[in-house]
């Protein structure tokens, strides 16, 4: 599978040049060339398929030939080590746990994923390999436990001070290794610019071998199309009409779900749910798109004002914006709902959401007013102890903390406070 930039401007790559490379020479995103459907038969007989069995076949296209099957079966299985359970609120309303792996948020599949594919890459590889990161909460923690030790690769992690929950920035700043942390006076789109602009540099970039782990990243955007097709697994013998509802920030992970559709998953709609950061909900209202600063939270990690990979969502449905809102909503929601939501989610289903969840239980409960036929699955994209002091507060009852968690939080906090740009190219050229 070769690869081409979305800005038109770059040769087009390989897989392993792509992953490798993170961001095309004239800023474009990365593309994949081709996307052949699985069979009907894949999805008629999907309950005889074990996890490893549907991410293997569901991801090969996208890497072959560079990784071999049998390593790429290895990969994935190694991915996966852990559940991804649909839970039952009620007849329309299910969420998708996606916080069951190592640092107890969706991220950890990408991150797993693309540390496997690097460490294969790089395993013949004298030259040391950087990741730069930057990341508005589970990123990084998810980035750095997935890369920790990889041989060859050192990860470093820029993040929004005091923008992040205590217990994602211990995750990200507490490991050591060949994990560092850059805490940064600004937001994340600050943080994100930095690494963009790092990129392009070419006195960086003639020194030092860069990539990226953000969902920038082809290796770290894709696998995250494998849960939507186990949610179906879940379901589909009782629904009809599967939606899922994701709490969208960067908006990666509602695009591997549209990839996973152009895969044939029979899904027909998907709900981009919002907080105050809004850009696409507006965008669908008005065709107009107008990124502007991010707005702070407590969904902290949806904080975004620029999200990258919508350019990737109107590439999937060849930039015709009609074809674009026939497949997904937008709704956007307050901090205010938000909590309203975390309560009626405890209170009514005695389930404990974290805020990113509960707004994408928002966009299902908004989409179901105009589709009272719909199965809605929202993400809940990260464990609620991640924001302990956000659930506590609302729900008004102590949490325990997960073994994940509690591994943590003793540990001590090691980062580097940097304010602008010099700053970081000052500490990659050290």
């Amino acid at each position: 599978m070769n690869y081409y930039s979305l800005n038109k401007q770059a040769p087009n790559t390989s897989f392993r040049d792509a992953v490798i490379k993170g961001l095309a020479p004239d800023k474009g995103l990365y593309f994949p060339e081709s996307i052949t459907p699985l069979s009907d038969d894949f999805f008629k007989n999907i309950d005889q398929l074990s996890h490893t069995e549907i991410a293997f076949q569901a991801i090969k296209q996208f890497v072959s030939p560079e990784i071999p099957e049998d390593v790429l079966k290895t990969i994935v299985e190694e991915t996966l080590s852990f559940k991804f359970p649909v839970v039952q609120l009620n007849d329309h309303i299910s969420t998708l746990e996606l916080f069951h792996g190592p640092t107890m948020a969706f991220k950890d599949v990408g991150a797993r994923f693309m540390a496997r594919c690097l460490g294969y890459f790089n395993k013949d590889n004298t030259n040391e390999v950087t990741v730069l990161v930057a990341t508005s909460g589970d990123t990084g923690g998810a980035v750095a436990n997935g890369f920790l030790g990889v041989k060859g690769v050192n990860v470093i992690i820029l993040y929004p001070s005091g923008k992040v929950s205590d217990i994602q920035e211990k995750q990200l700043t507490t490991l050591g290794q060949n994990i560092t942390a850059l805490e940064v006076n600004g937001t994340f789109d600050d943080c994100q610019a930095m690494v963009k602009r790092a990129f392009l540099d070419d006195a960086l970039t003639s020194k030092m071998q860069l990539t990226s782990a953000n969902s920038i990243n082809v290796a770290r955007w894709l696998p995250q199309l494998f849960y939507f097709i186990f949610a179906y697994k879940q379901l589909h013998k009782k629904y009809n009409d599967i939606v899922f509802s994701v709490p969208s920030g960067n908006f990666g992970n509602v695009c591997a779900g549209m990839m996973a559709q152009q895969l044939g998953l029979p899904i027909n709609h998907f709900i981009a749910s919002n907080n105050e950061n809004n850009v696409v909900t507006e965008y669908l209202k008005t065709q107009l798109y107008t990124p502007r600063p991010s707005v702070q939270t407590i969904s902290n990690a949806m904080d975004v004002g620029d999200p990258s990979n919508f350019i990737r969502i109107q590439e999937i449905y060849k930039n015709k914006f009609e074809t674009l809102k026939d497949n997904v909503s937008s709704f956007s929601f307050s901090d205010d709902e938000t909590r309203e939501a975390m309560q009626e989610i405890y209170t009514q289903f005695n389930y404990v959401a974290d805020p990113h969840g509960a707004v994408g239980y928002l966009g299902s409960k908004a989409y179901l007013k105009e589709n009272p036929n719909a199965h809605c699955v929202f993400l809940e994209t990260a464990h609620p102890t991640k924001f302990l002091d956000v659930v506590e507060a609302v729900i008004k009852e102590e949490q325990p903390l997960p073994e994940q968690i509690q591994s943590v939080m003793d540990k001590e906090k090691v980062s580097v406070l940097i304010s602008t740009y010099e700053d970081l190219k000052n500490y990659l050229l050290k």
